[in-house]
């Protein structure tokens, strides 16, 4: 049965063929005094190293730049586990791996559990989503319209949300029943659906492996429907229909740069004469494989980071950038070639670190923060600006003491996936679980990735690994014997979860 307090609010997204909403009537209090707006765009598999704010990578981003030279830049963010389905049930309900009910992408996000996005419905806001959520399995589960557990009407699971919709990710899979993209697609009369289908077919046969990455021919959509422009304009759309007499949280769930590397023709143009640094102890490909990777991969990059402009913009135009609080990160990163692995899954920095980016009210301007910190705590912060209370069960804090720089912030996090778990003090990395040396991949031609898998490269009675990220940041050497003090230290501090 309905909440009679909800009524249908239907988004401006008309222009691509389907709507969506849902919101809760207006309560009085509501309107005393401006709250402050929460913005997170929260792309799918971004590496912590592969914008414009690391020197060399050559990658054109300049929003985010915008966003450090205005707010706060975290330069060692760790997510709470690196793979999608874990991390953003962590994220949603403010706890680490192991105490979430989610341990890999087969898992739900338990019926009844109390996330982040209900508490800020509870203190007043519309609380909307625009893309892959990922809280749910089996994949094919979201609903035509993408409304499914999104829209505050299902009486069976409602994970807090009043409007917006939840969508497939990059690579979505033609046997599963239509999400609202492959709907979409469908509708049009242009045969998009059928030319997405055939370079879906012509990727699996490439003799090239792992073909989710090694296939490079751009996919002939036109560039409205691909898949992070469709997911980015549905969100300016929300953007735009938000009243401003209510203070509201917008999550931006883009399904690149996750895998495959399904750029369109006018984007494979961007970076079609580019050079980028060649993966880390990779043996696998030939150079010019790499670099066609990473063209594409930096074009969805740079793709996101256009759409994140659009986003200030139309802030600014509303008169809300100021009592906005705009957070950019992802679920987690992507080994992209470096040390022969691909995807995520592995404690290595390419997959378990990502870029954090926050501006807005208690942001210090142009403030590098070099120590460890967590995509975690996102859930309490949010929860923090929106004035409402953190649960006390909660792993996430607040990181806004650390913005205004009443705090020093964490002294170290922790992250951890199957059976391996780290902690680090922003220098020192210290993992167990997990041997380094053990085979990397095995060109599976998974969608998510091509690891071998988690049960294939990790080793439970492995001995401690240490890596110092300052003076061996691509982590080649293990440094455990050198610093027996640092690894006593950091051995008390891994999860046992």
């Amino acid at each position: 049965m309905l909440n009679r307090r909800r009524f249908i609010q239907t988004a401006a997204l008309g222009a691509l063929g389907l709507k969506w909403g849902g919101s809760r009537l207006l309560r009085a209090a509501d309107a005393v005094a401006p709250r402050t707006n929460l913005l997170l765009v929260f792309p799918d598999q971004l590496r912590f190293d592969w914008t414009a704010l690391t020197a060399g990578t050559g990658v054109r981003t300049p929003n985010l730049v915008r966003l450090a030279e205005e707010g706060m830049r975290f330069d060692r963010a760790f997510c709470p586990t690196p793979l999608c389905a874990p991390s953003r049930a962590c994220l949603a309900t403010g706890r680490v791996y192991g105490r979430t009910g989610v341990v890999t992408n087969g898992d739900n996000l338990p019926d009844g559990a109390a996330t982040f996005y209900a508490r800020l419905r509870e203190a007043g806001y519309t609380v909307a989503n625009s893309g892959k959520l990922d809280l749910r399995k089996p994949a094919s589960d979201w609903g035509a319209d993408g409304l499914h557990r999104v829209d505050g009407h299902s009486y069976y699971d409602d994970w807090g949300f009043t409007t917006g919709f939840d969508s497939e990710g990059k690579g979505a899979r033609m046997r599963d029943r239509p999400g609202p993209y492959i709907t979409m697609l469908e509708k049009r009369a242009d045969g998009s659906l059928e030319t997405y289908t055939q370079w879906r077919k012509a990727q699996k046969k490439s003799p090239l492996k792992p073909t989710a990455y090694a296939y490079t021919t751009p996919v002939g959509l036109v560039d409205a429907v691909y898949n992070d422009n469709w997911v980015g304009q549905n969100a300016l759309d929300l953007l735009g229909s938000f009243a401003s007499t209510r203070p509201w949280f917008l999550q931006v769930n883009f399904p690149g740069p996750h895998a495959p590397m399904d750029i369109t023709p006018p984007m494979a143009a961007w970076y079609r004469t580019a050079s980028f640094p060649p993966p880390v102890a990779n043996t696998q490909l030939e150079p010019p494989v790499h670099q066609a990777i990473r063209r594409n991969y930096s074009a969805m990059v740079e793709n996101i980071d256009r759409w994140l402009g659009r986003y200030l913009d139309l802030l600014e135009r509303r008169g809300e950038l100021e009592r906005t609080l705009v957070v950019f990160s992802s679920d987690h990163g992507e080994m992209l070639g470096d040390h022969d692995r691909w995807g995520k899954r592995s404690p290595l920095q390419p997959s378990v670190s990502v870029p954090l980016l926050v501006r807005g009210p208690d942001a210090r301007r142009g403030v590098v923060h070099r120590g460890p910190a967590a995509t975690l705590d996102l859930a309490a912060t949010f929860l923090d600006y929106a004035g409402a209370a953190v649960p006390a069960d909660y792993d996430s804090r607040s990181l806004r003491p650390l913005l205004r720089g009443a705090s020093p912030g964490r002294t170290h996090v922790t992250s951890g996936y199957g059976d391996w778990r780290l902690a680090t003090d922003g220098r020192f990395k210290l993992i167990r679980g997990f041997d380094p040396a053990a085979v990397k991949t095995n060109f599976n031609d998974r969608d998510d990735d091509a690891s071998i898998g988690e049960k294939a490269v990790v080793d439970p009675s492995a001995p401690l690994v240490l890596f110092d990220l300052d003076r061996d940041p691509h982590e080649l050497t293990d440094v455990a014997a050198e610093h027996p003090d640092v690894v006593h230290r950091l051995a008390k501090l891994l999860p046992t979860t």
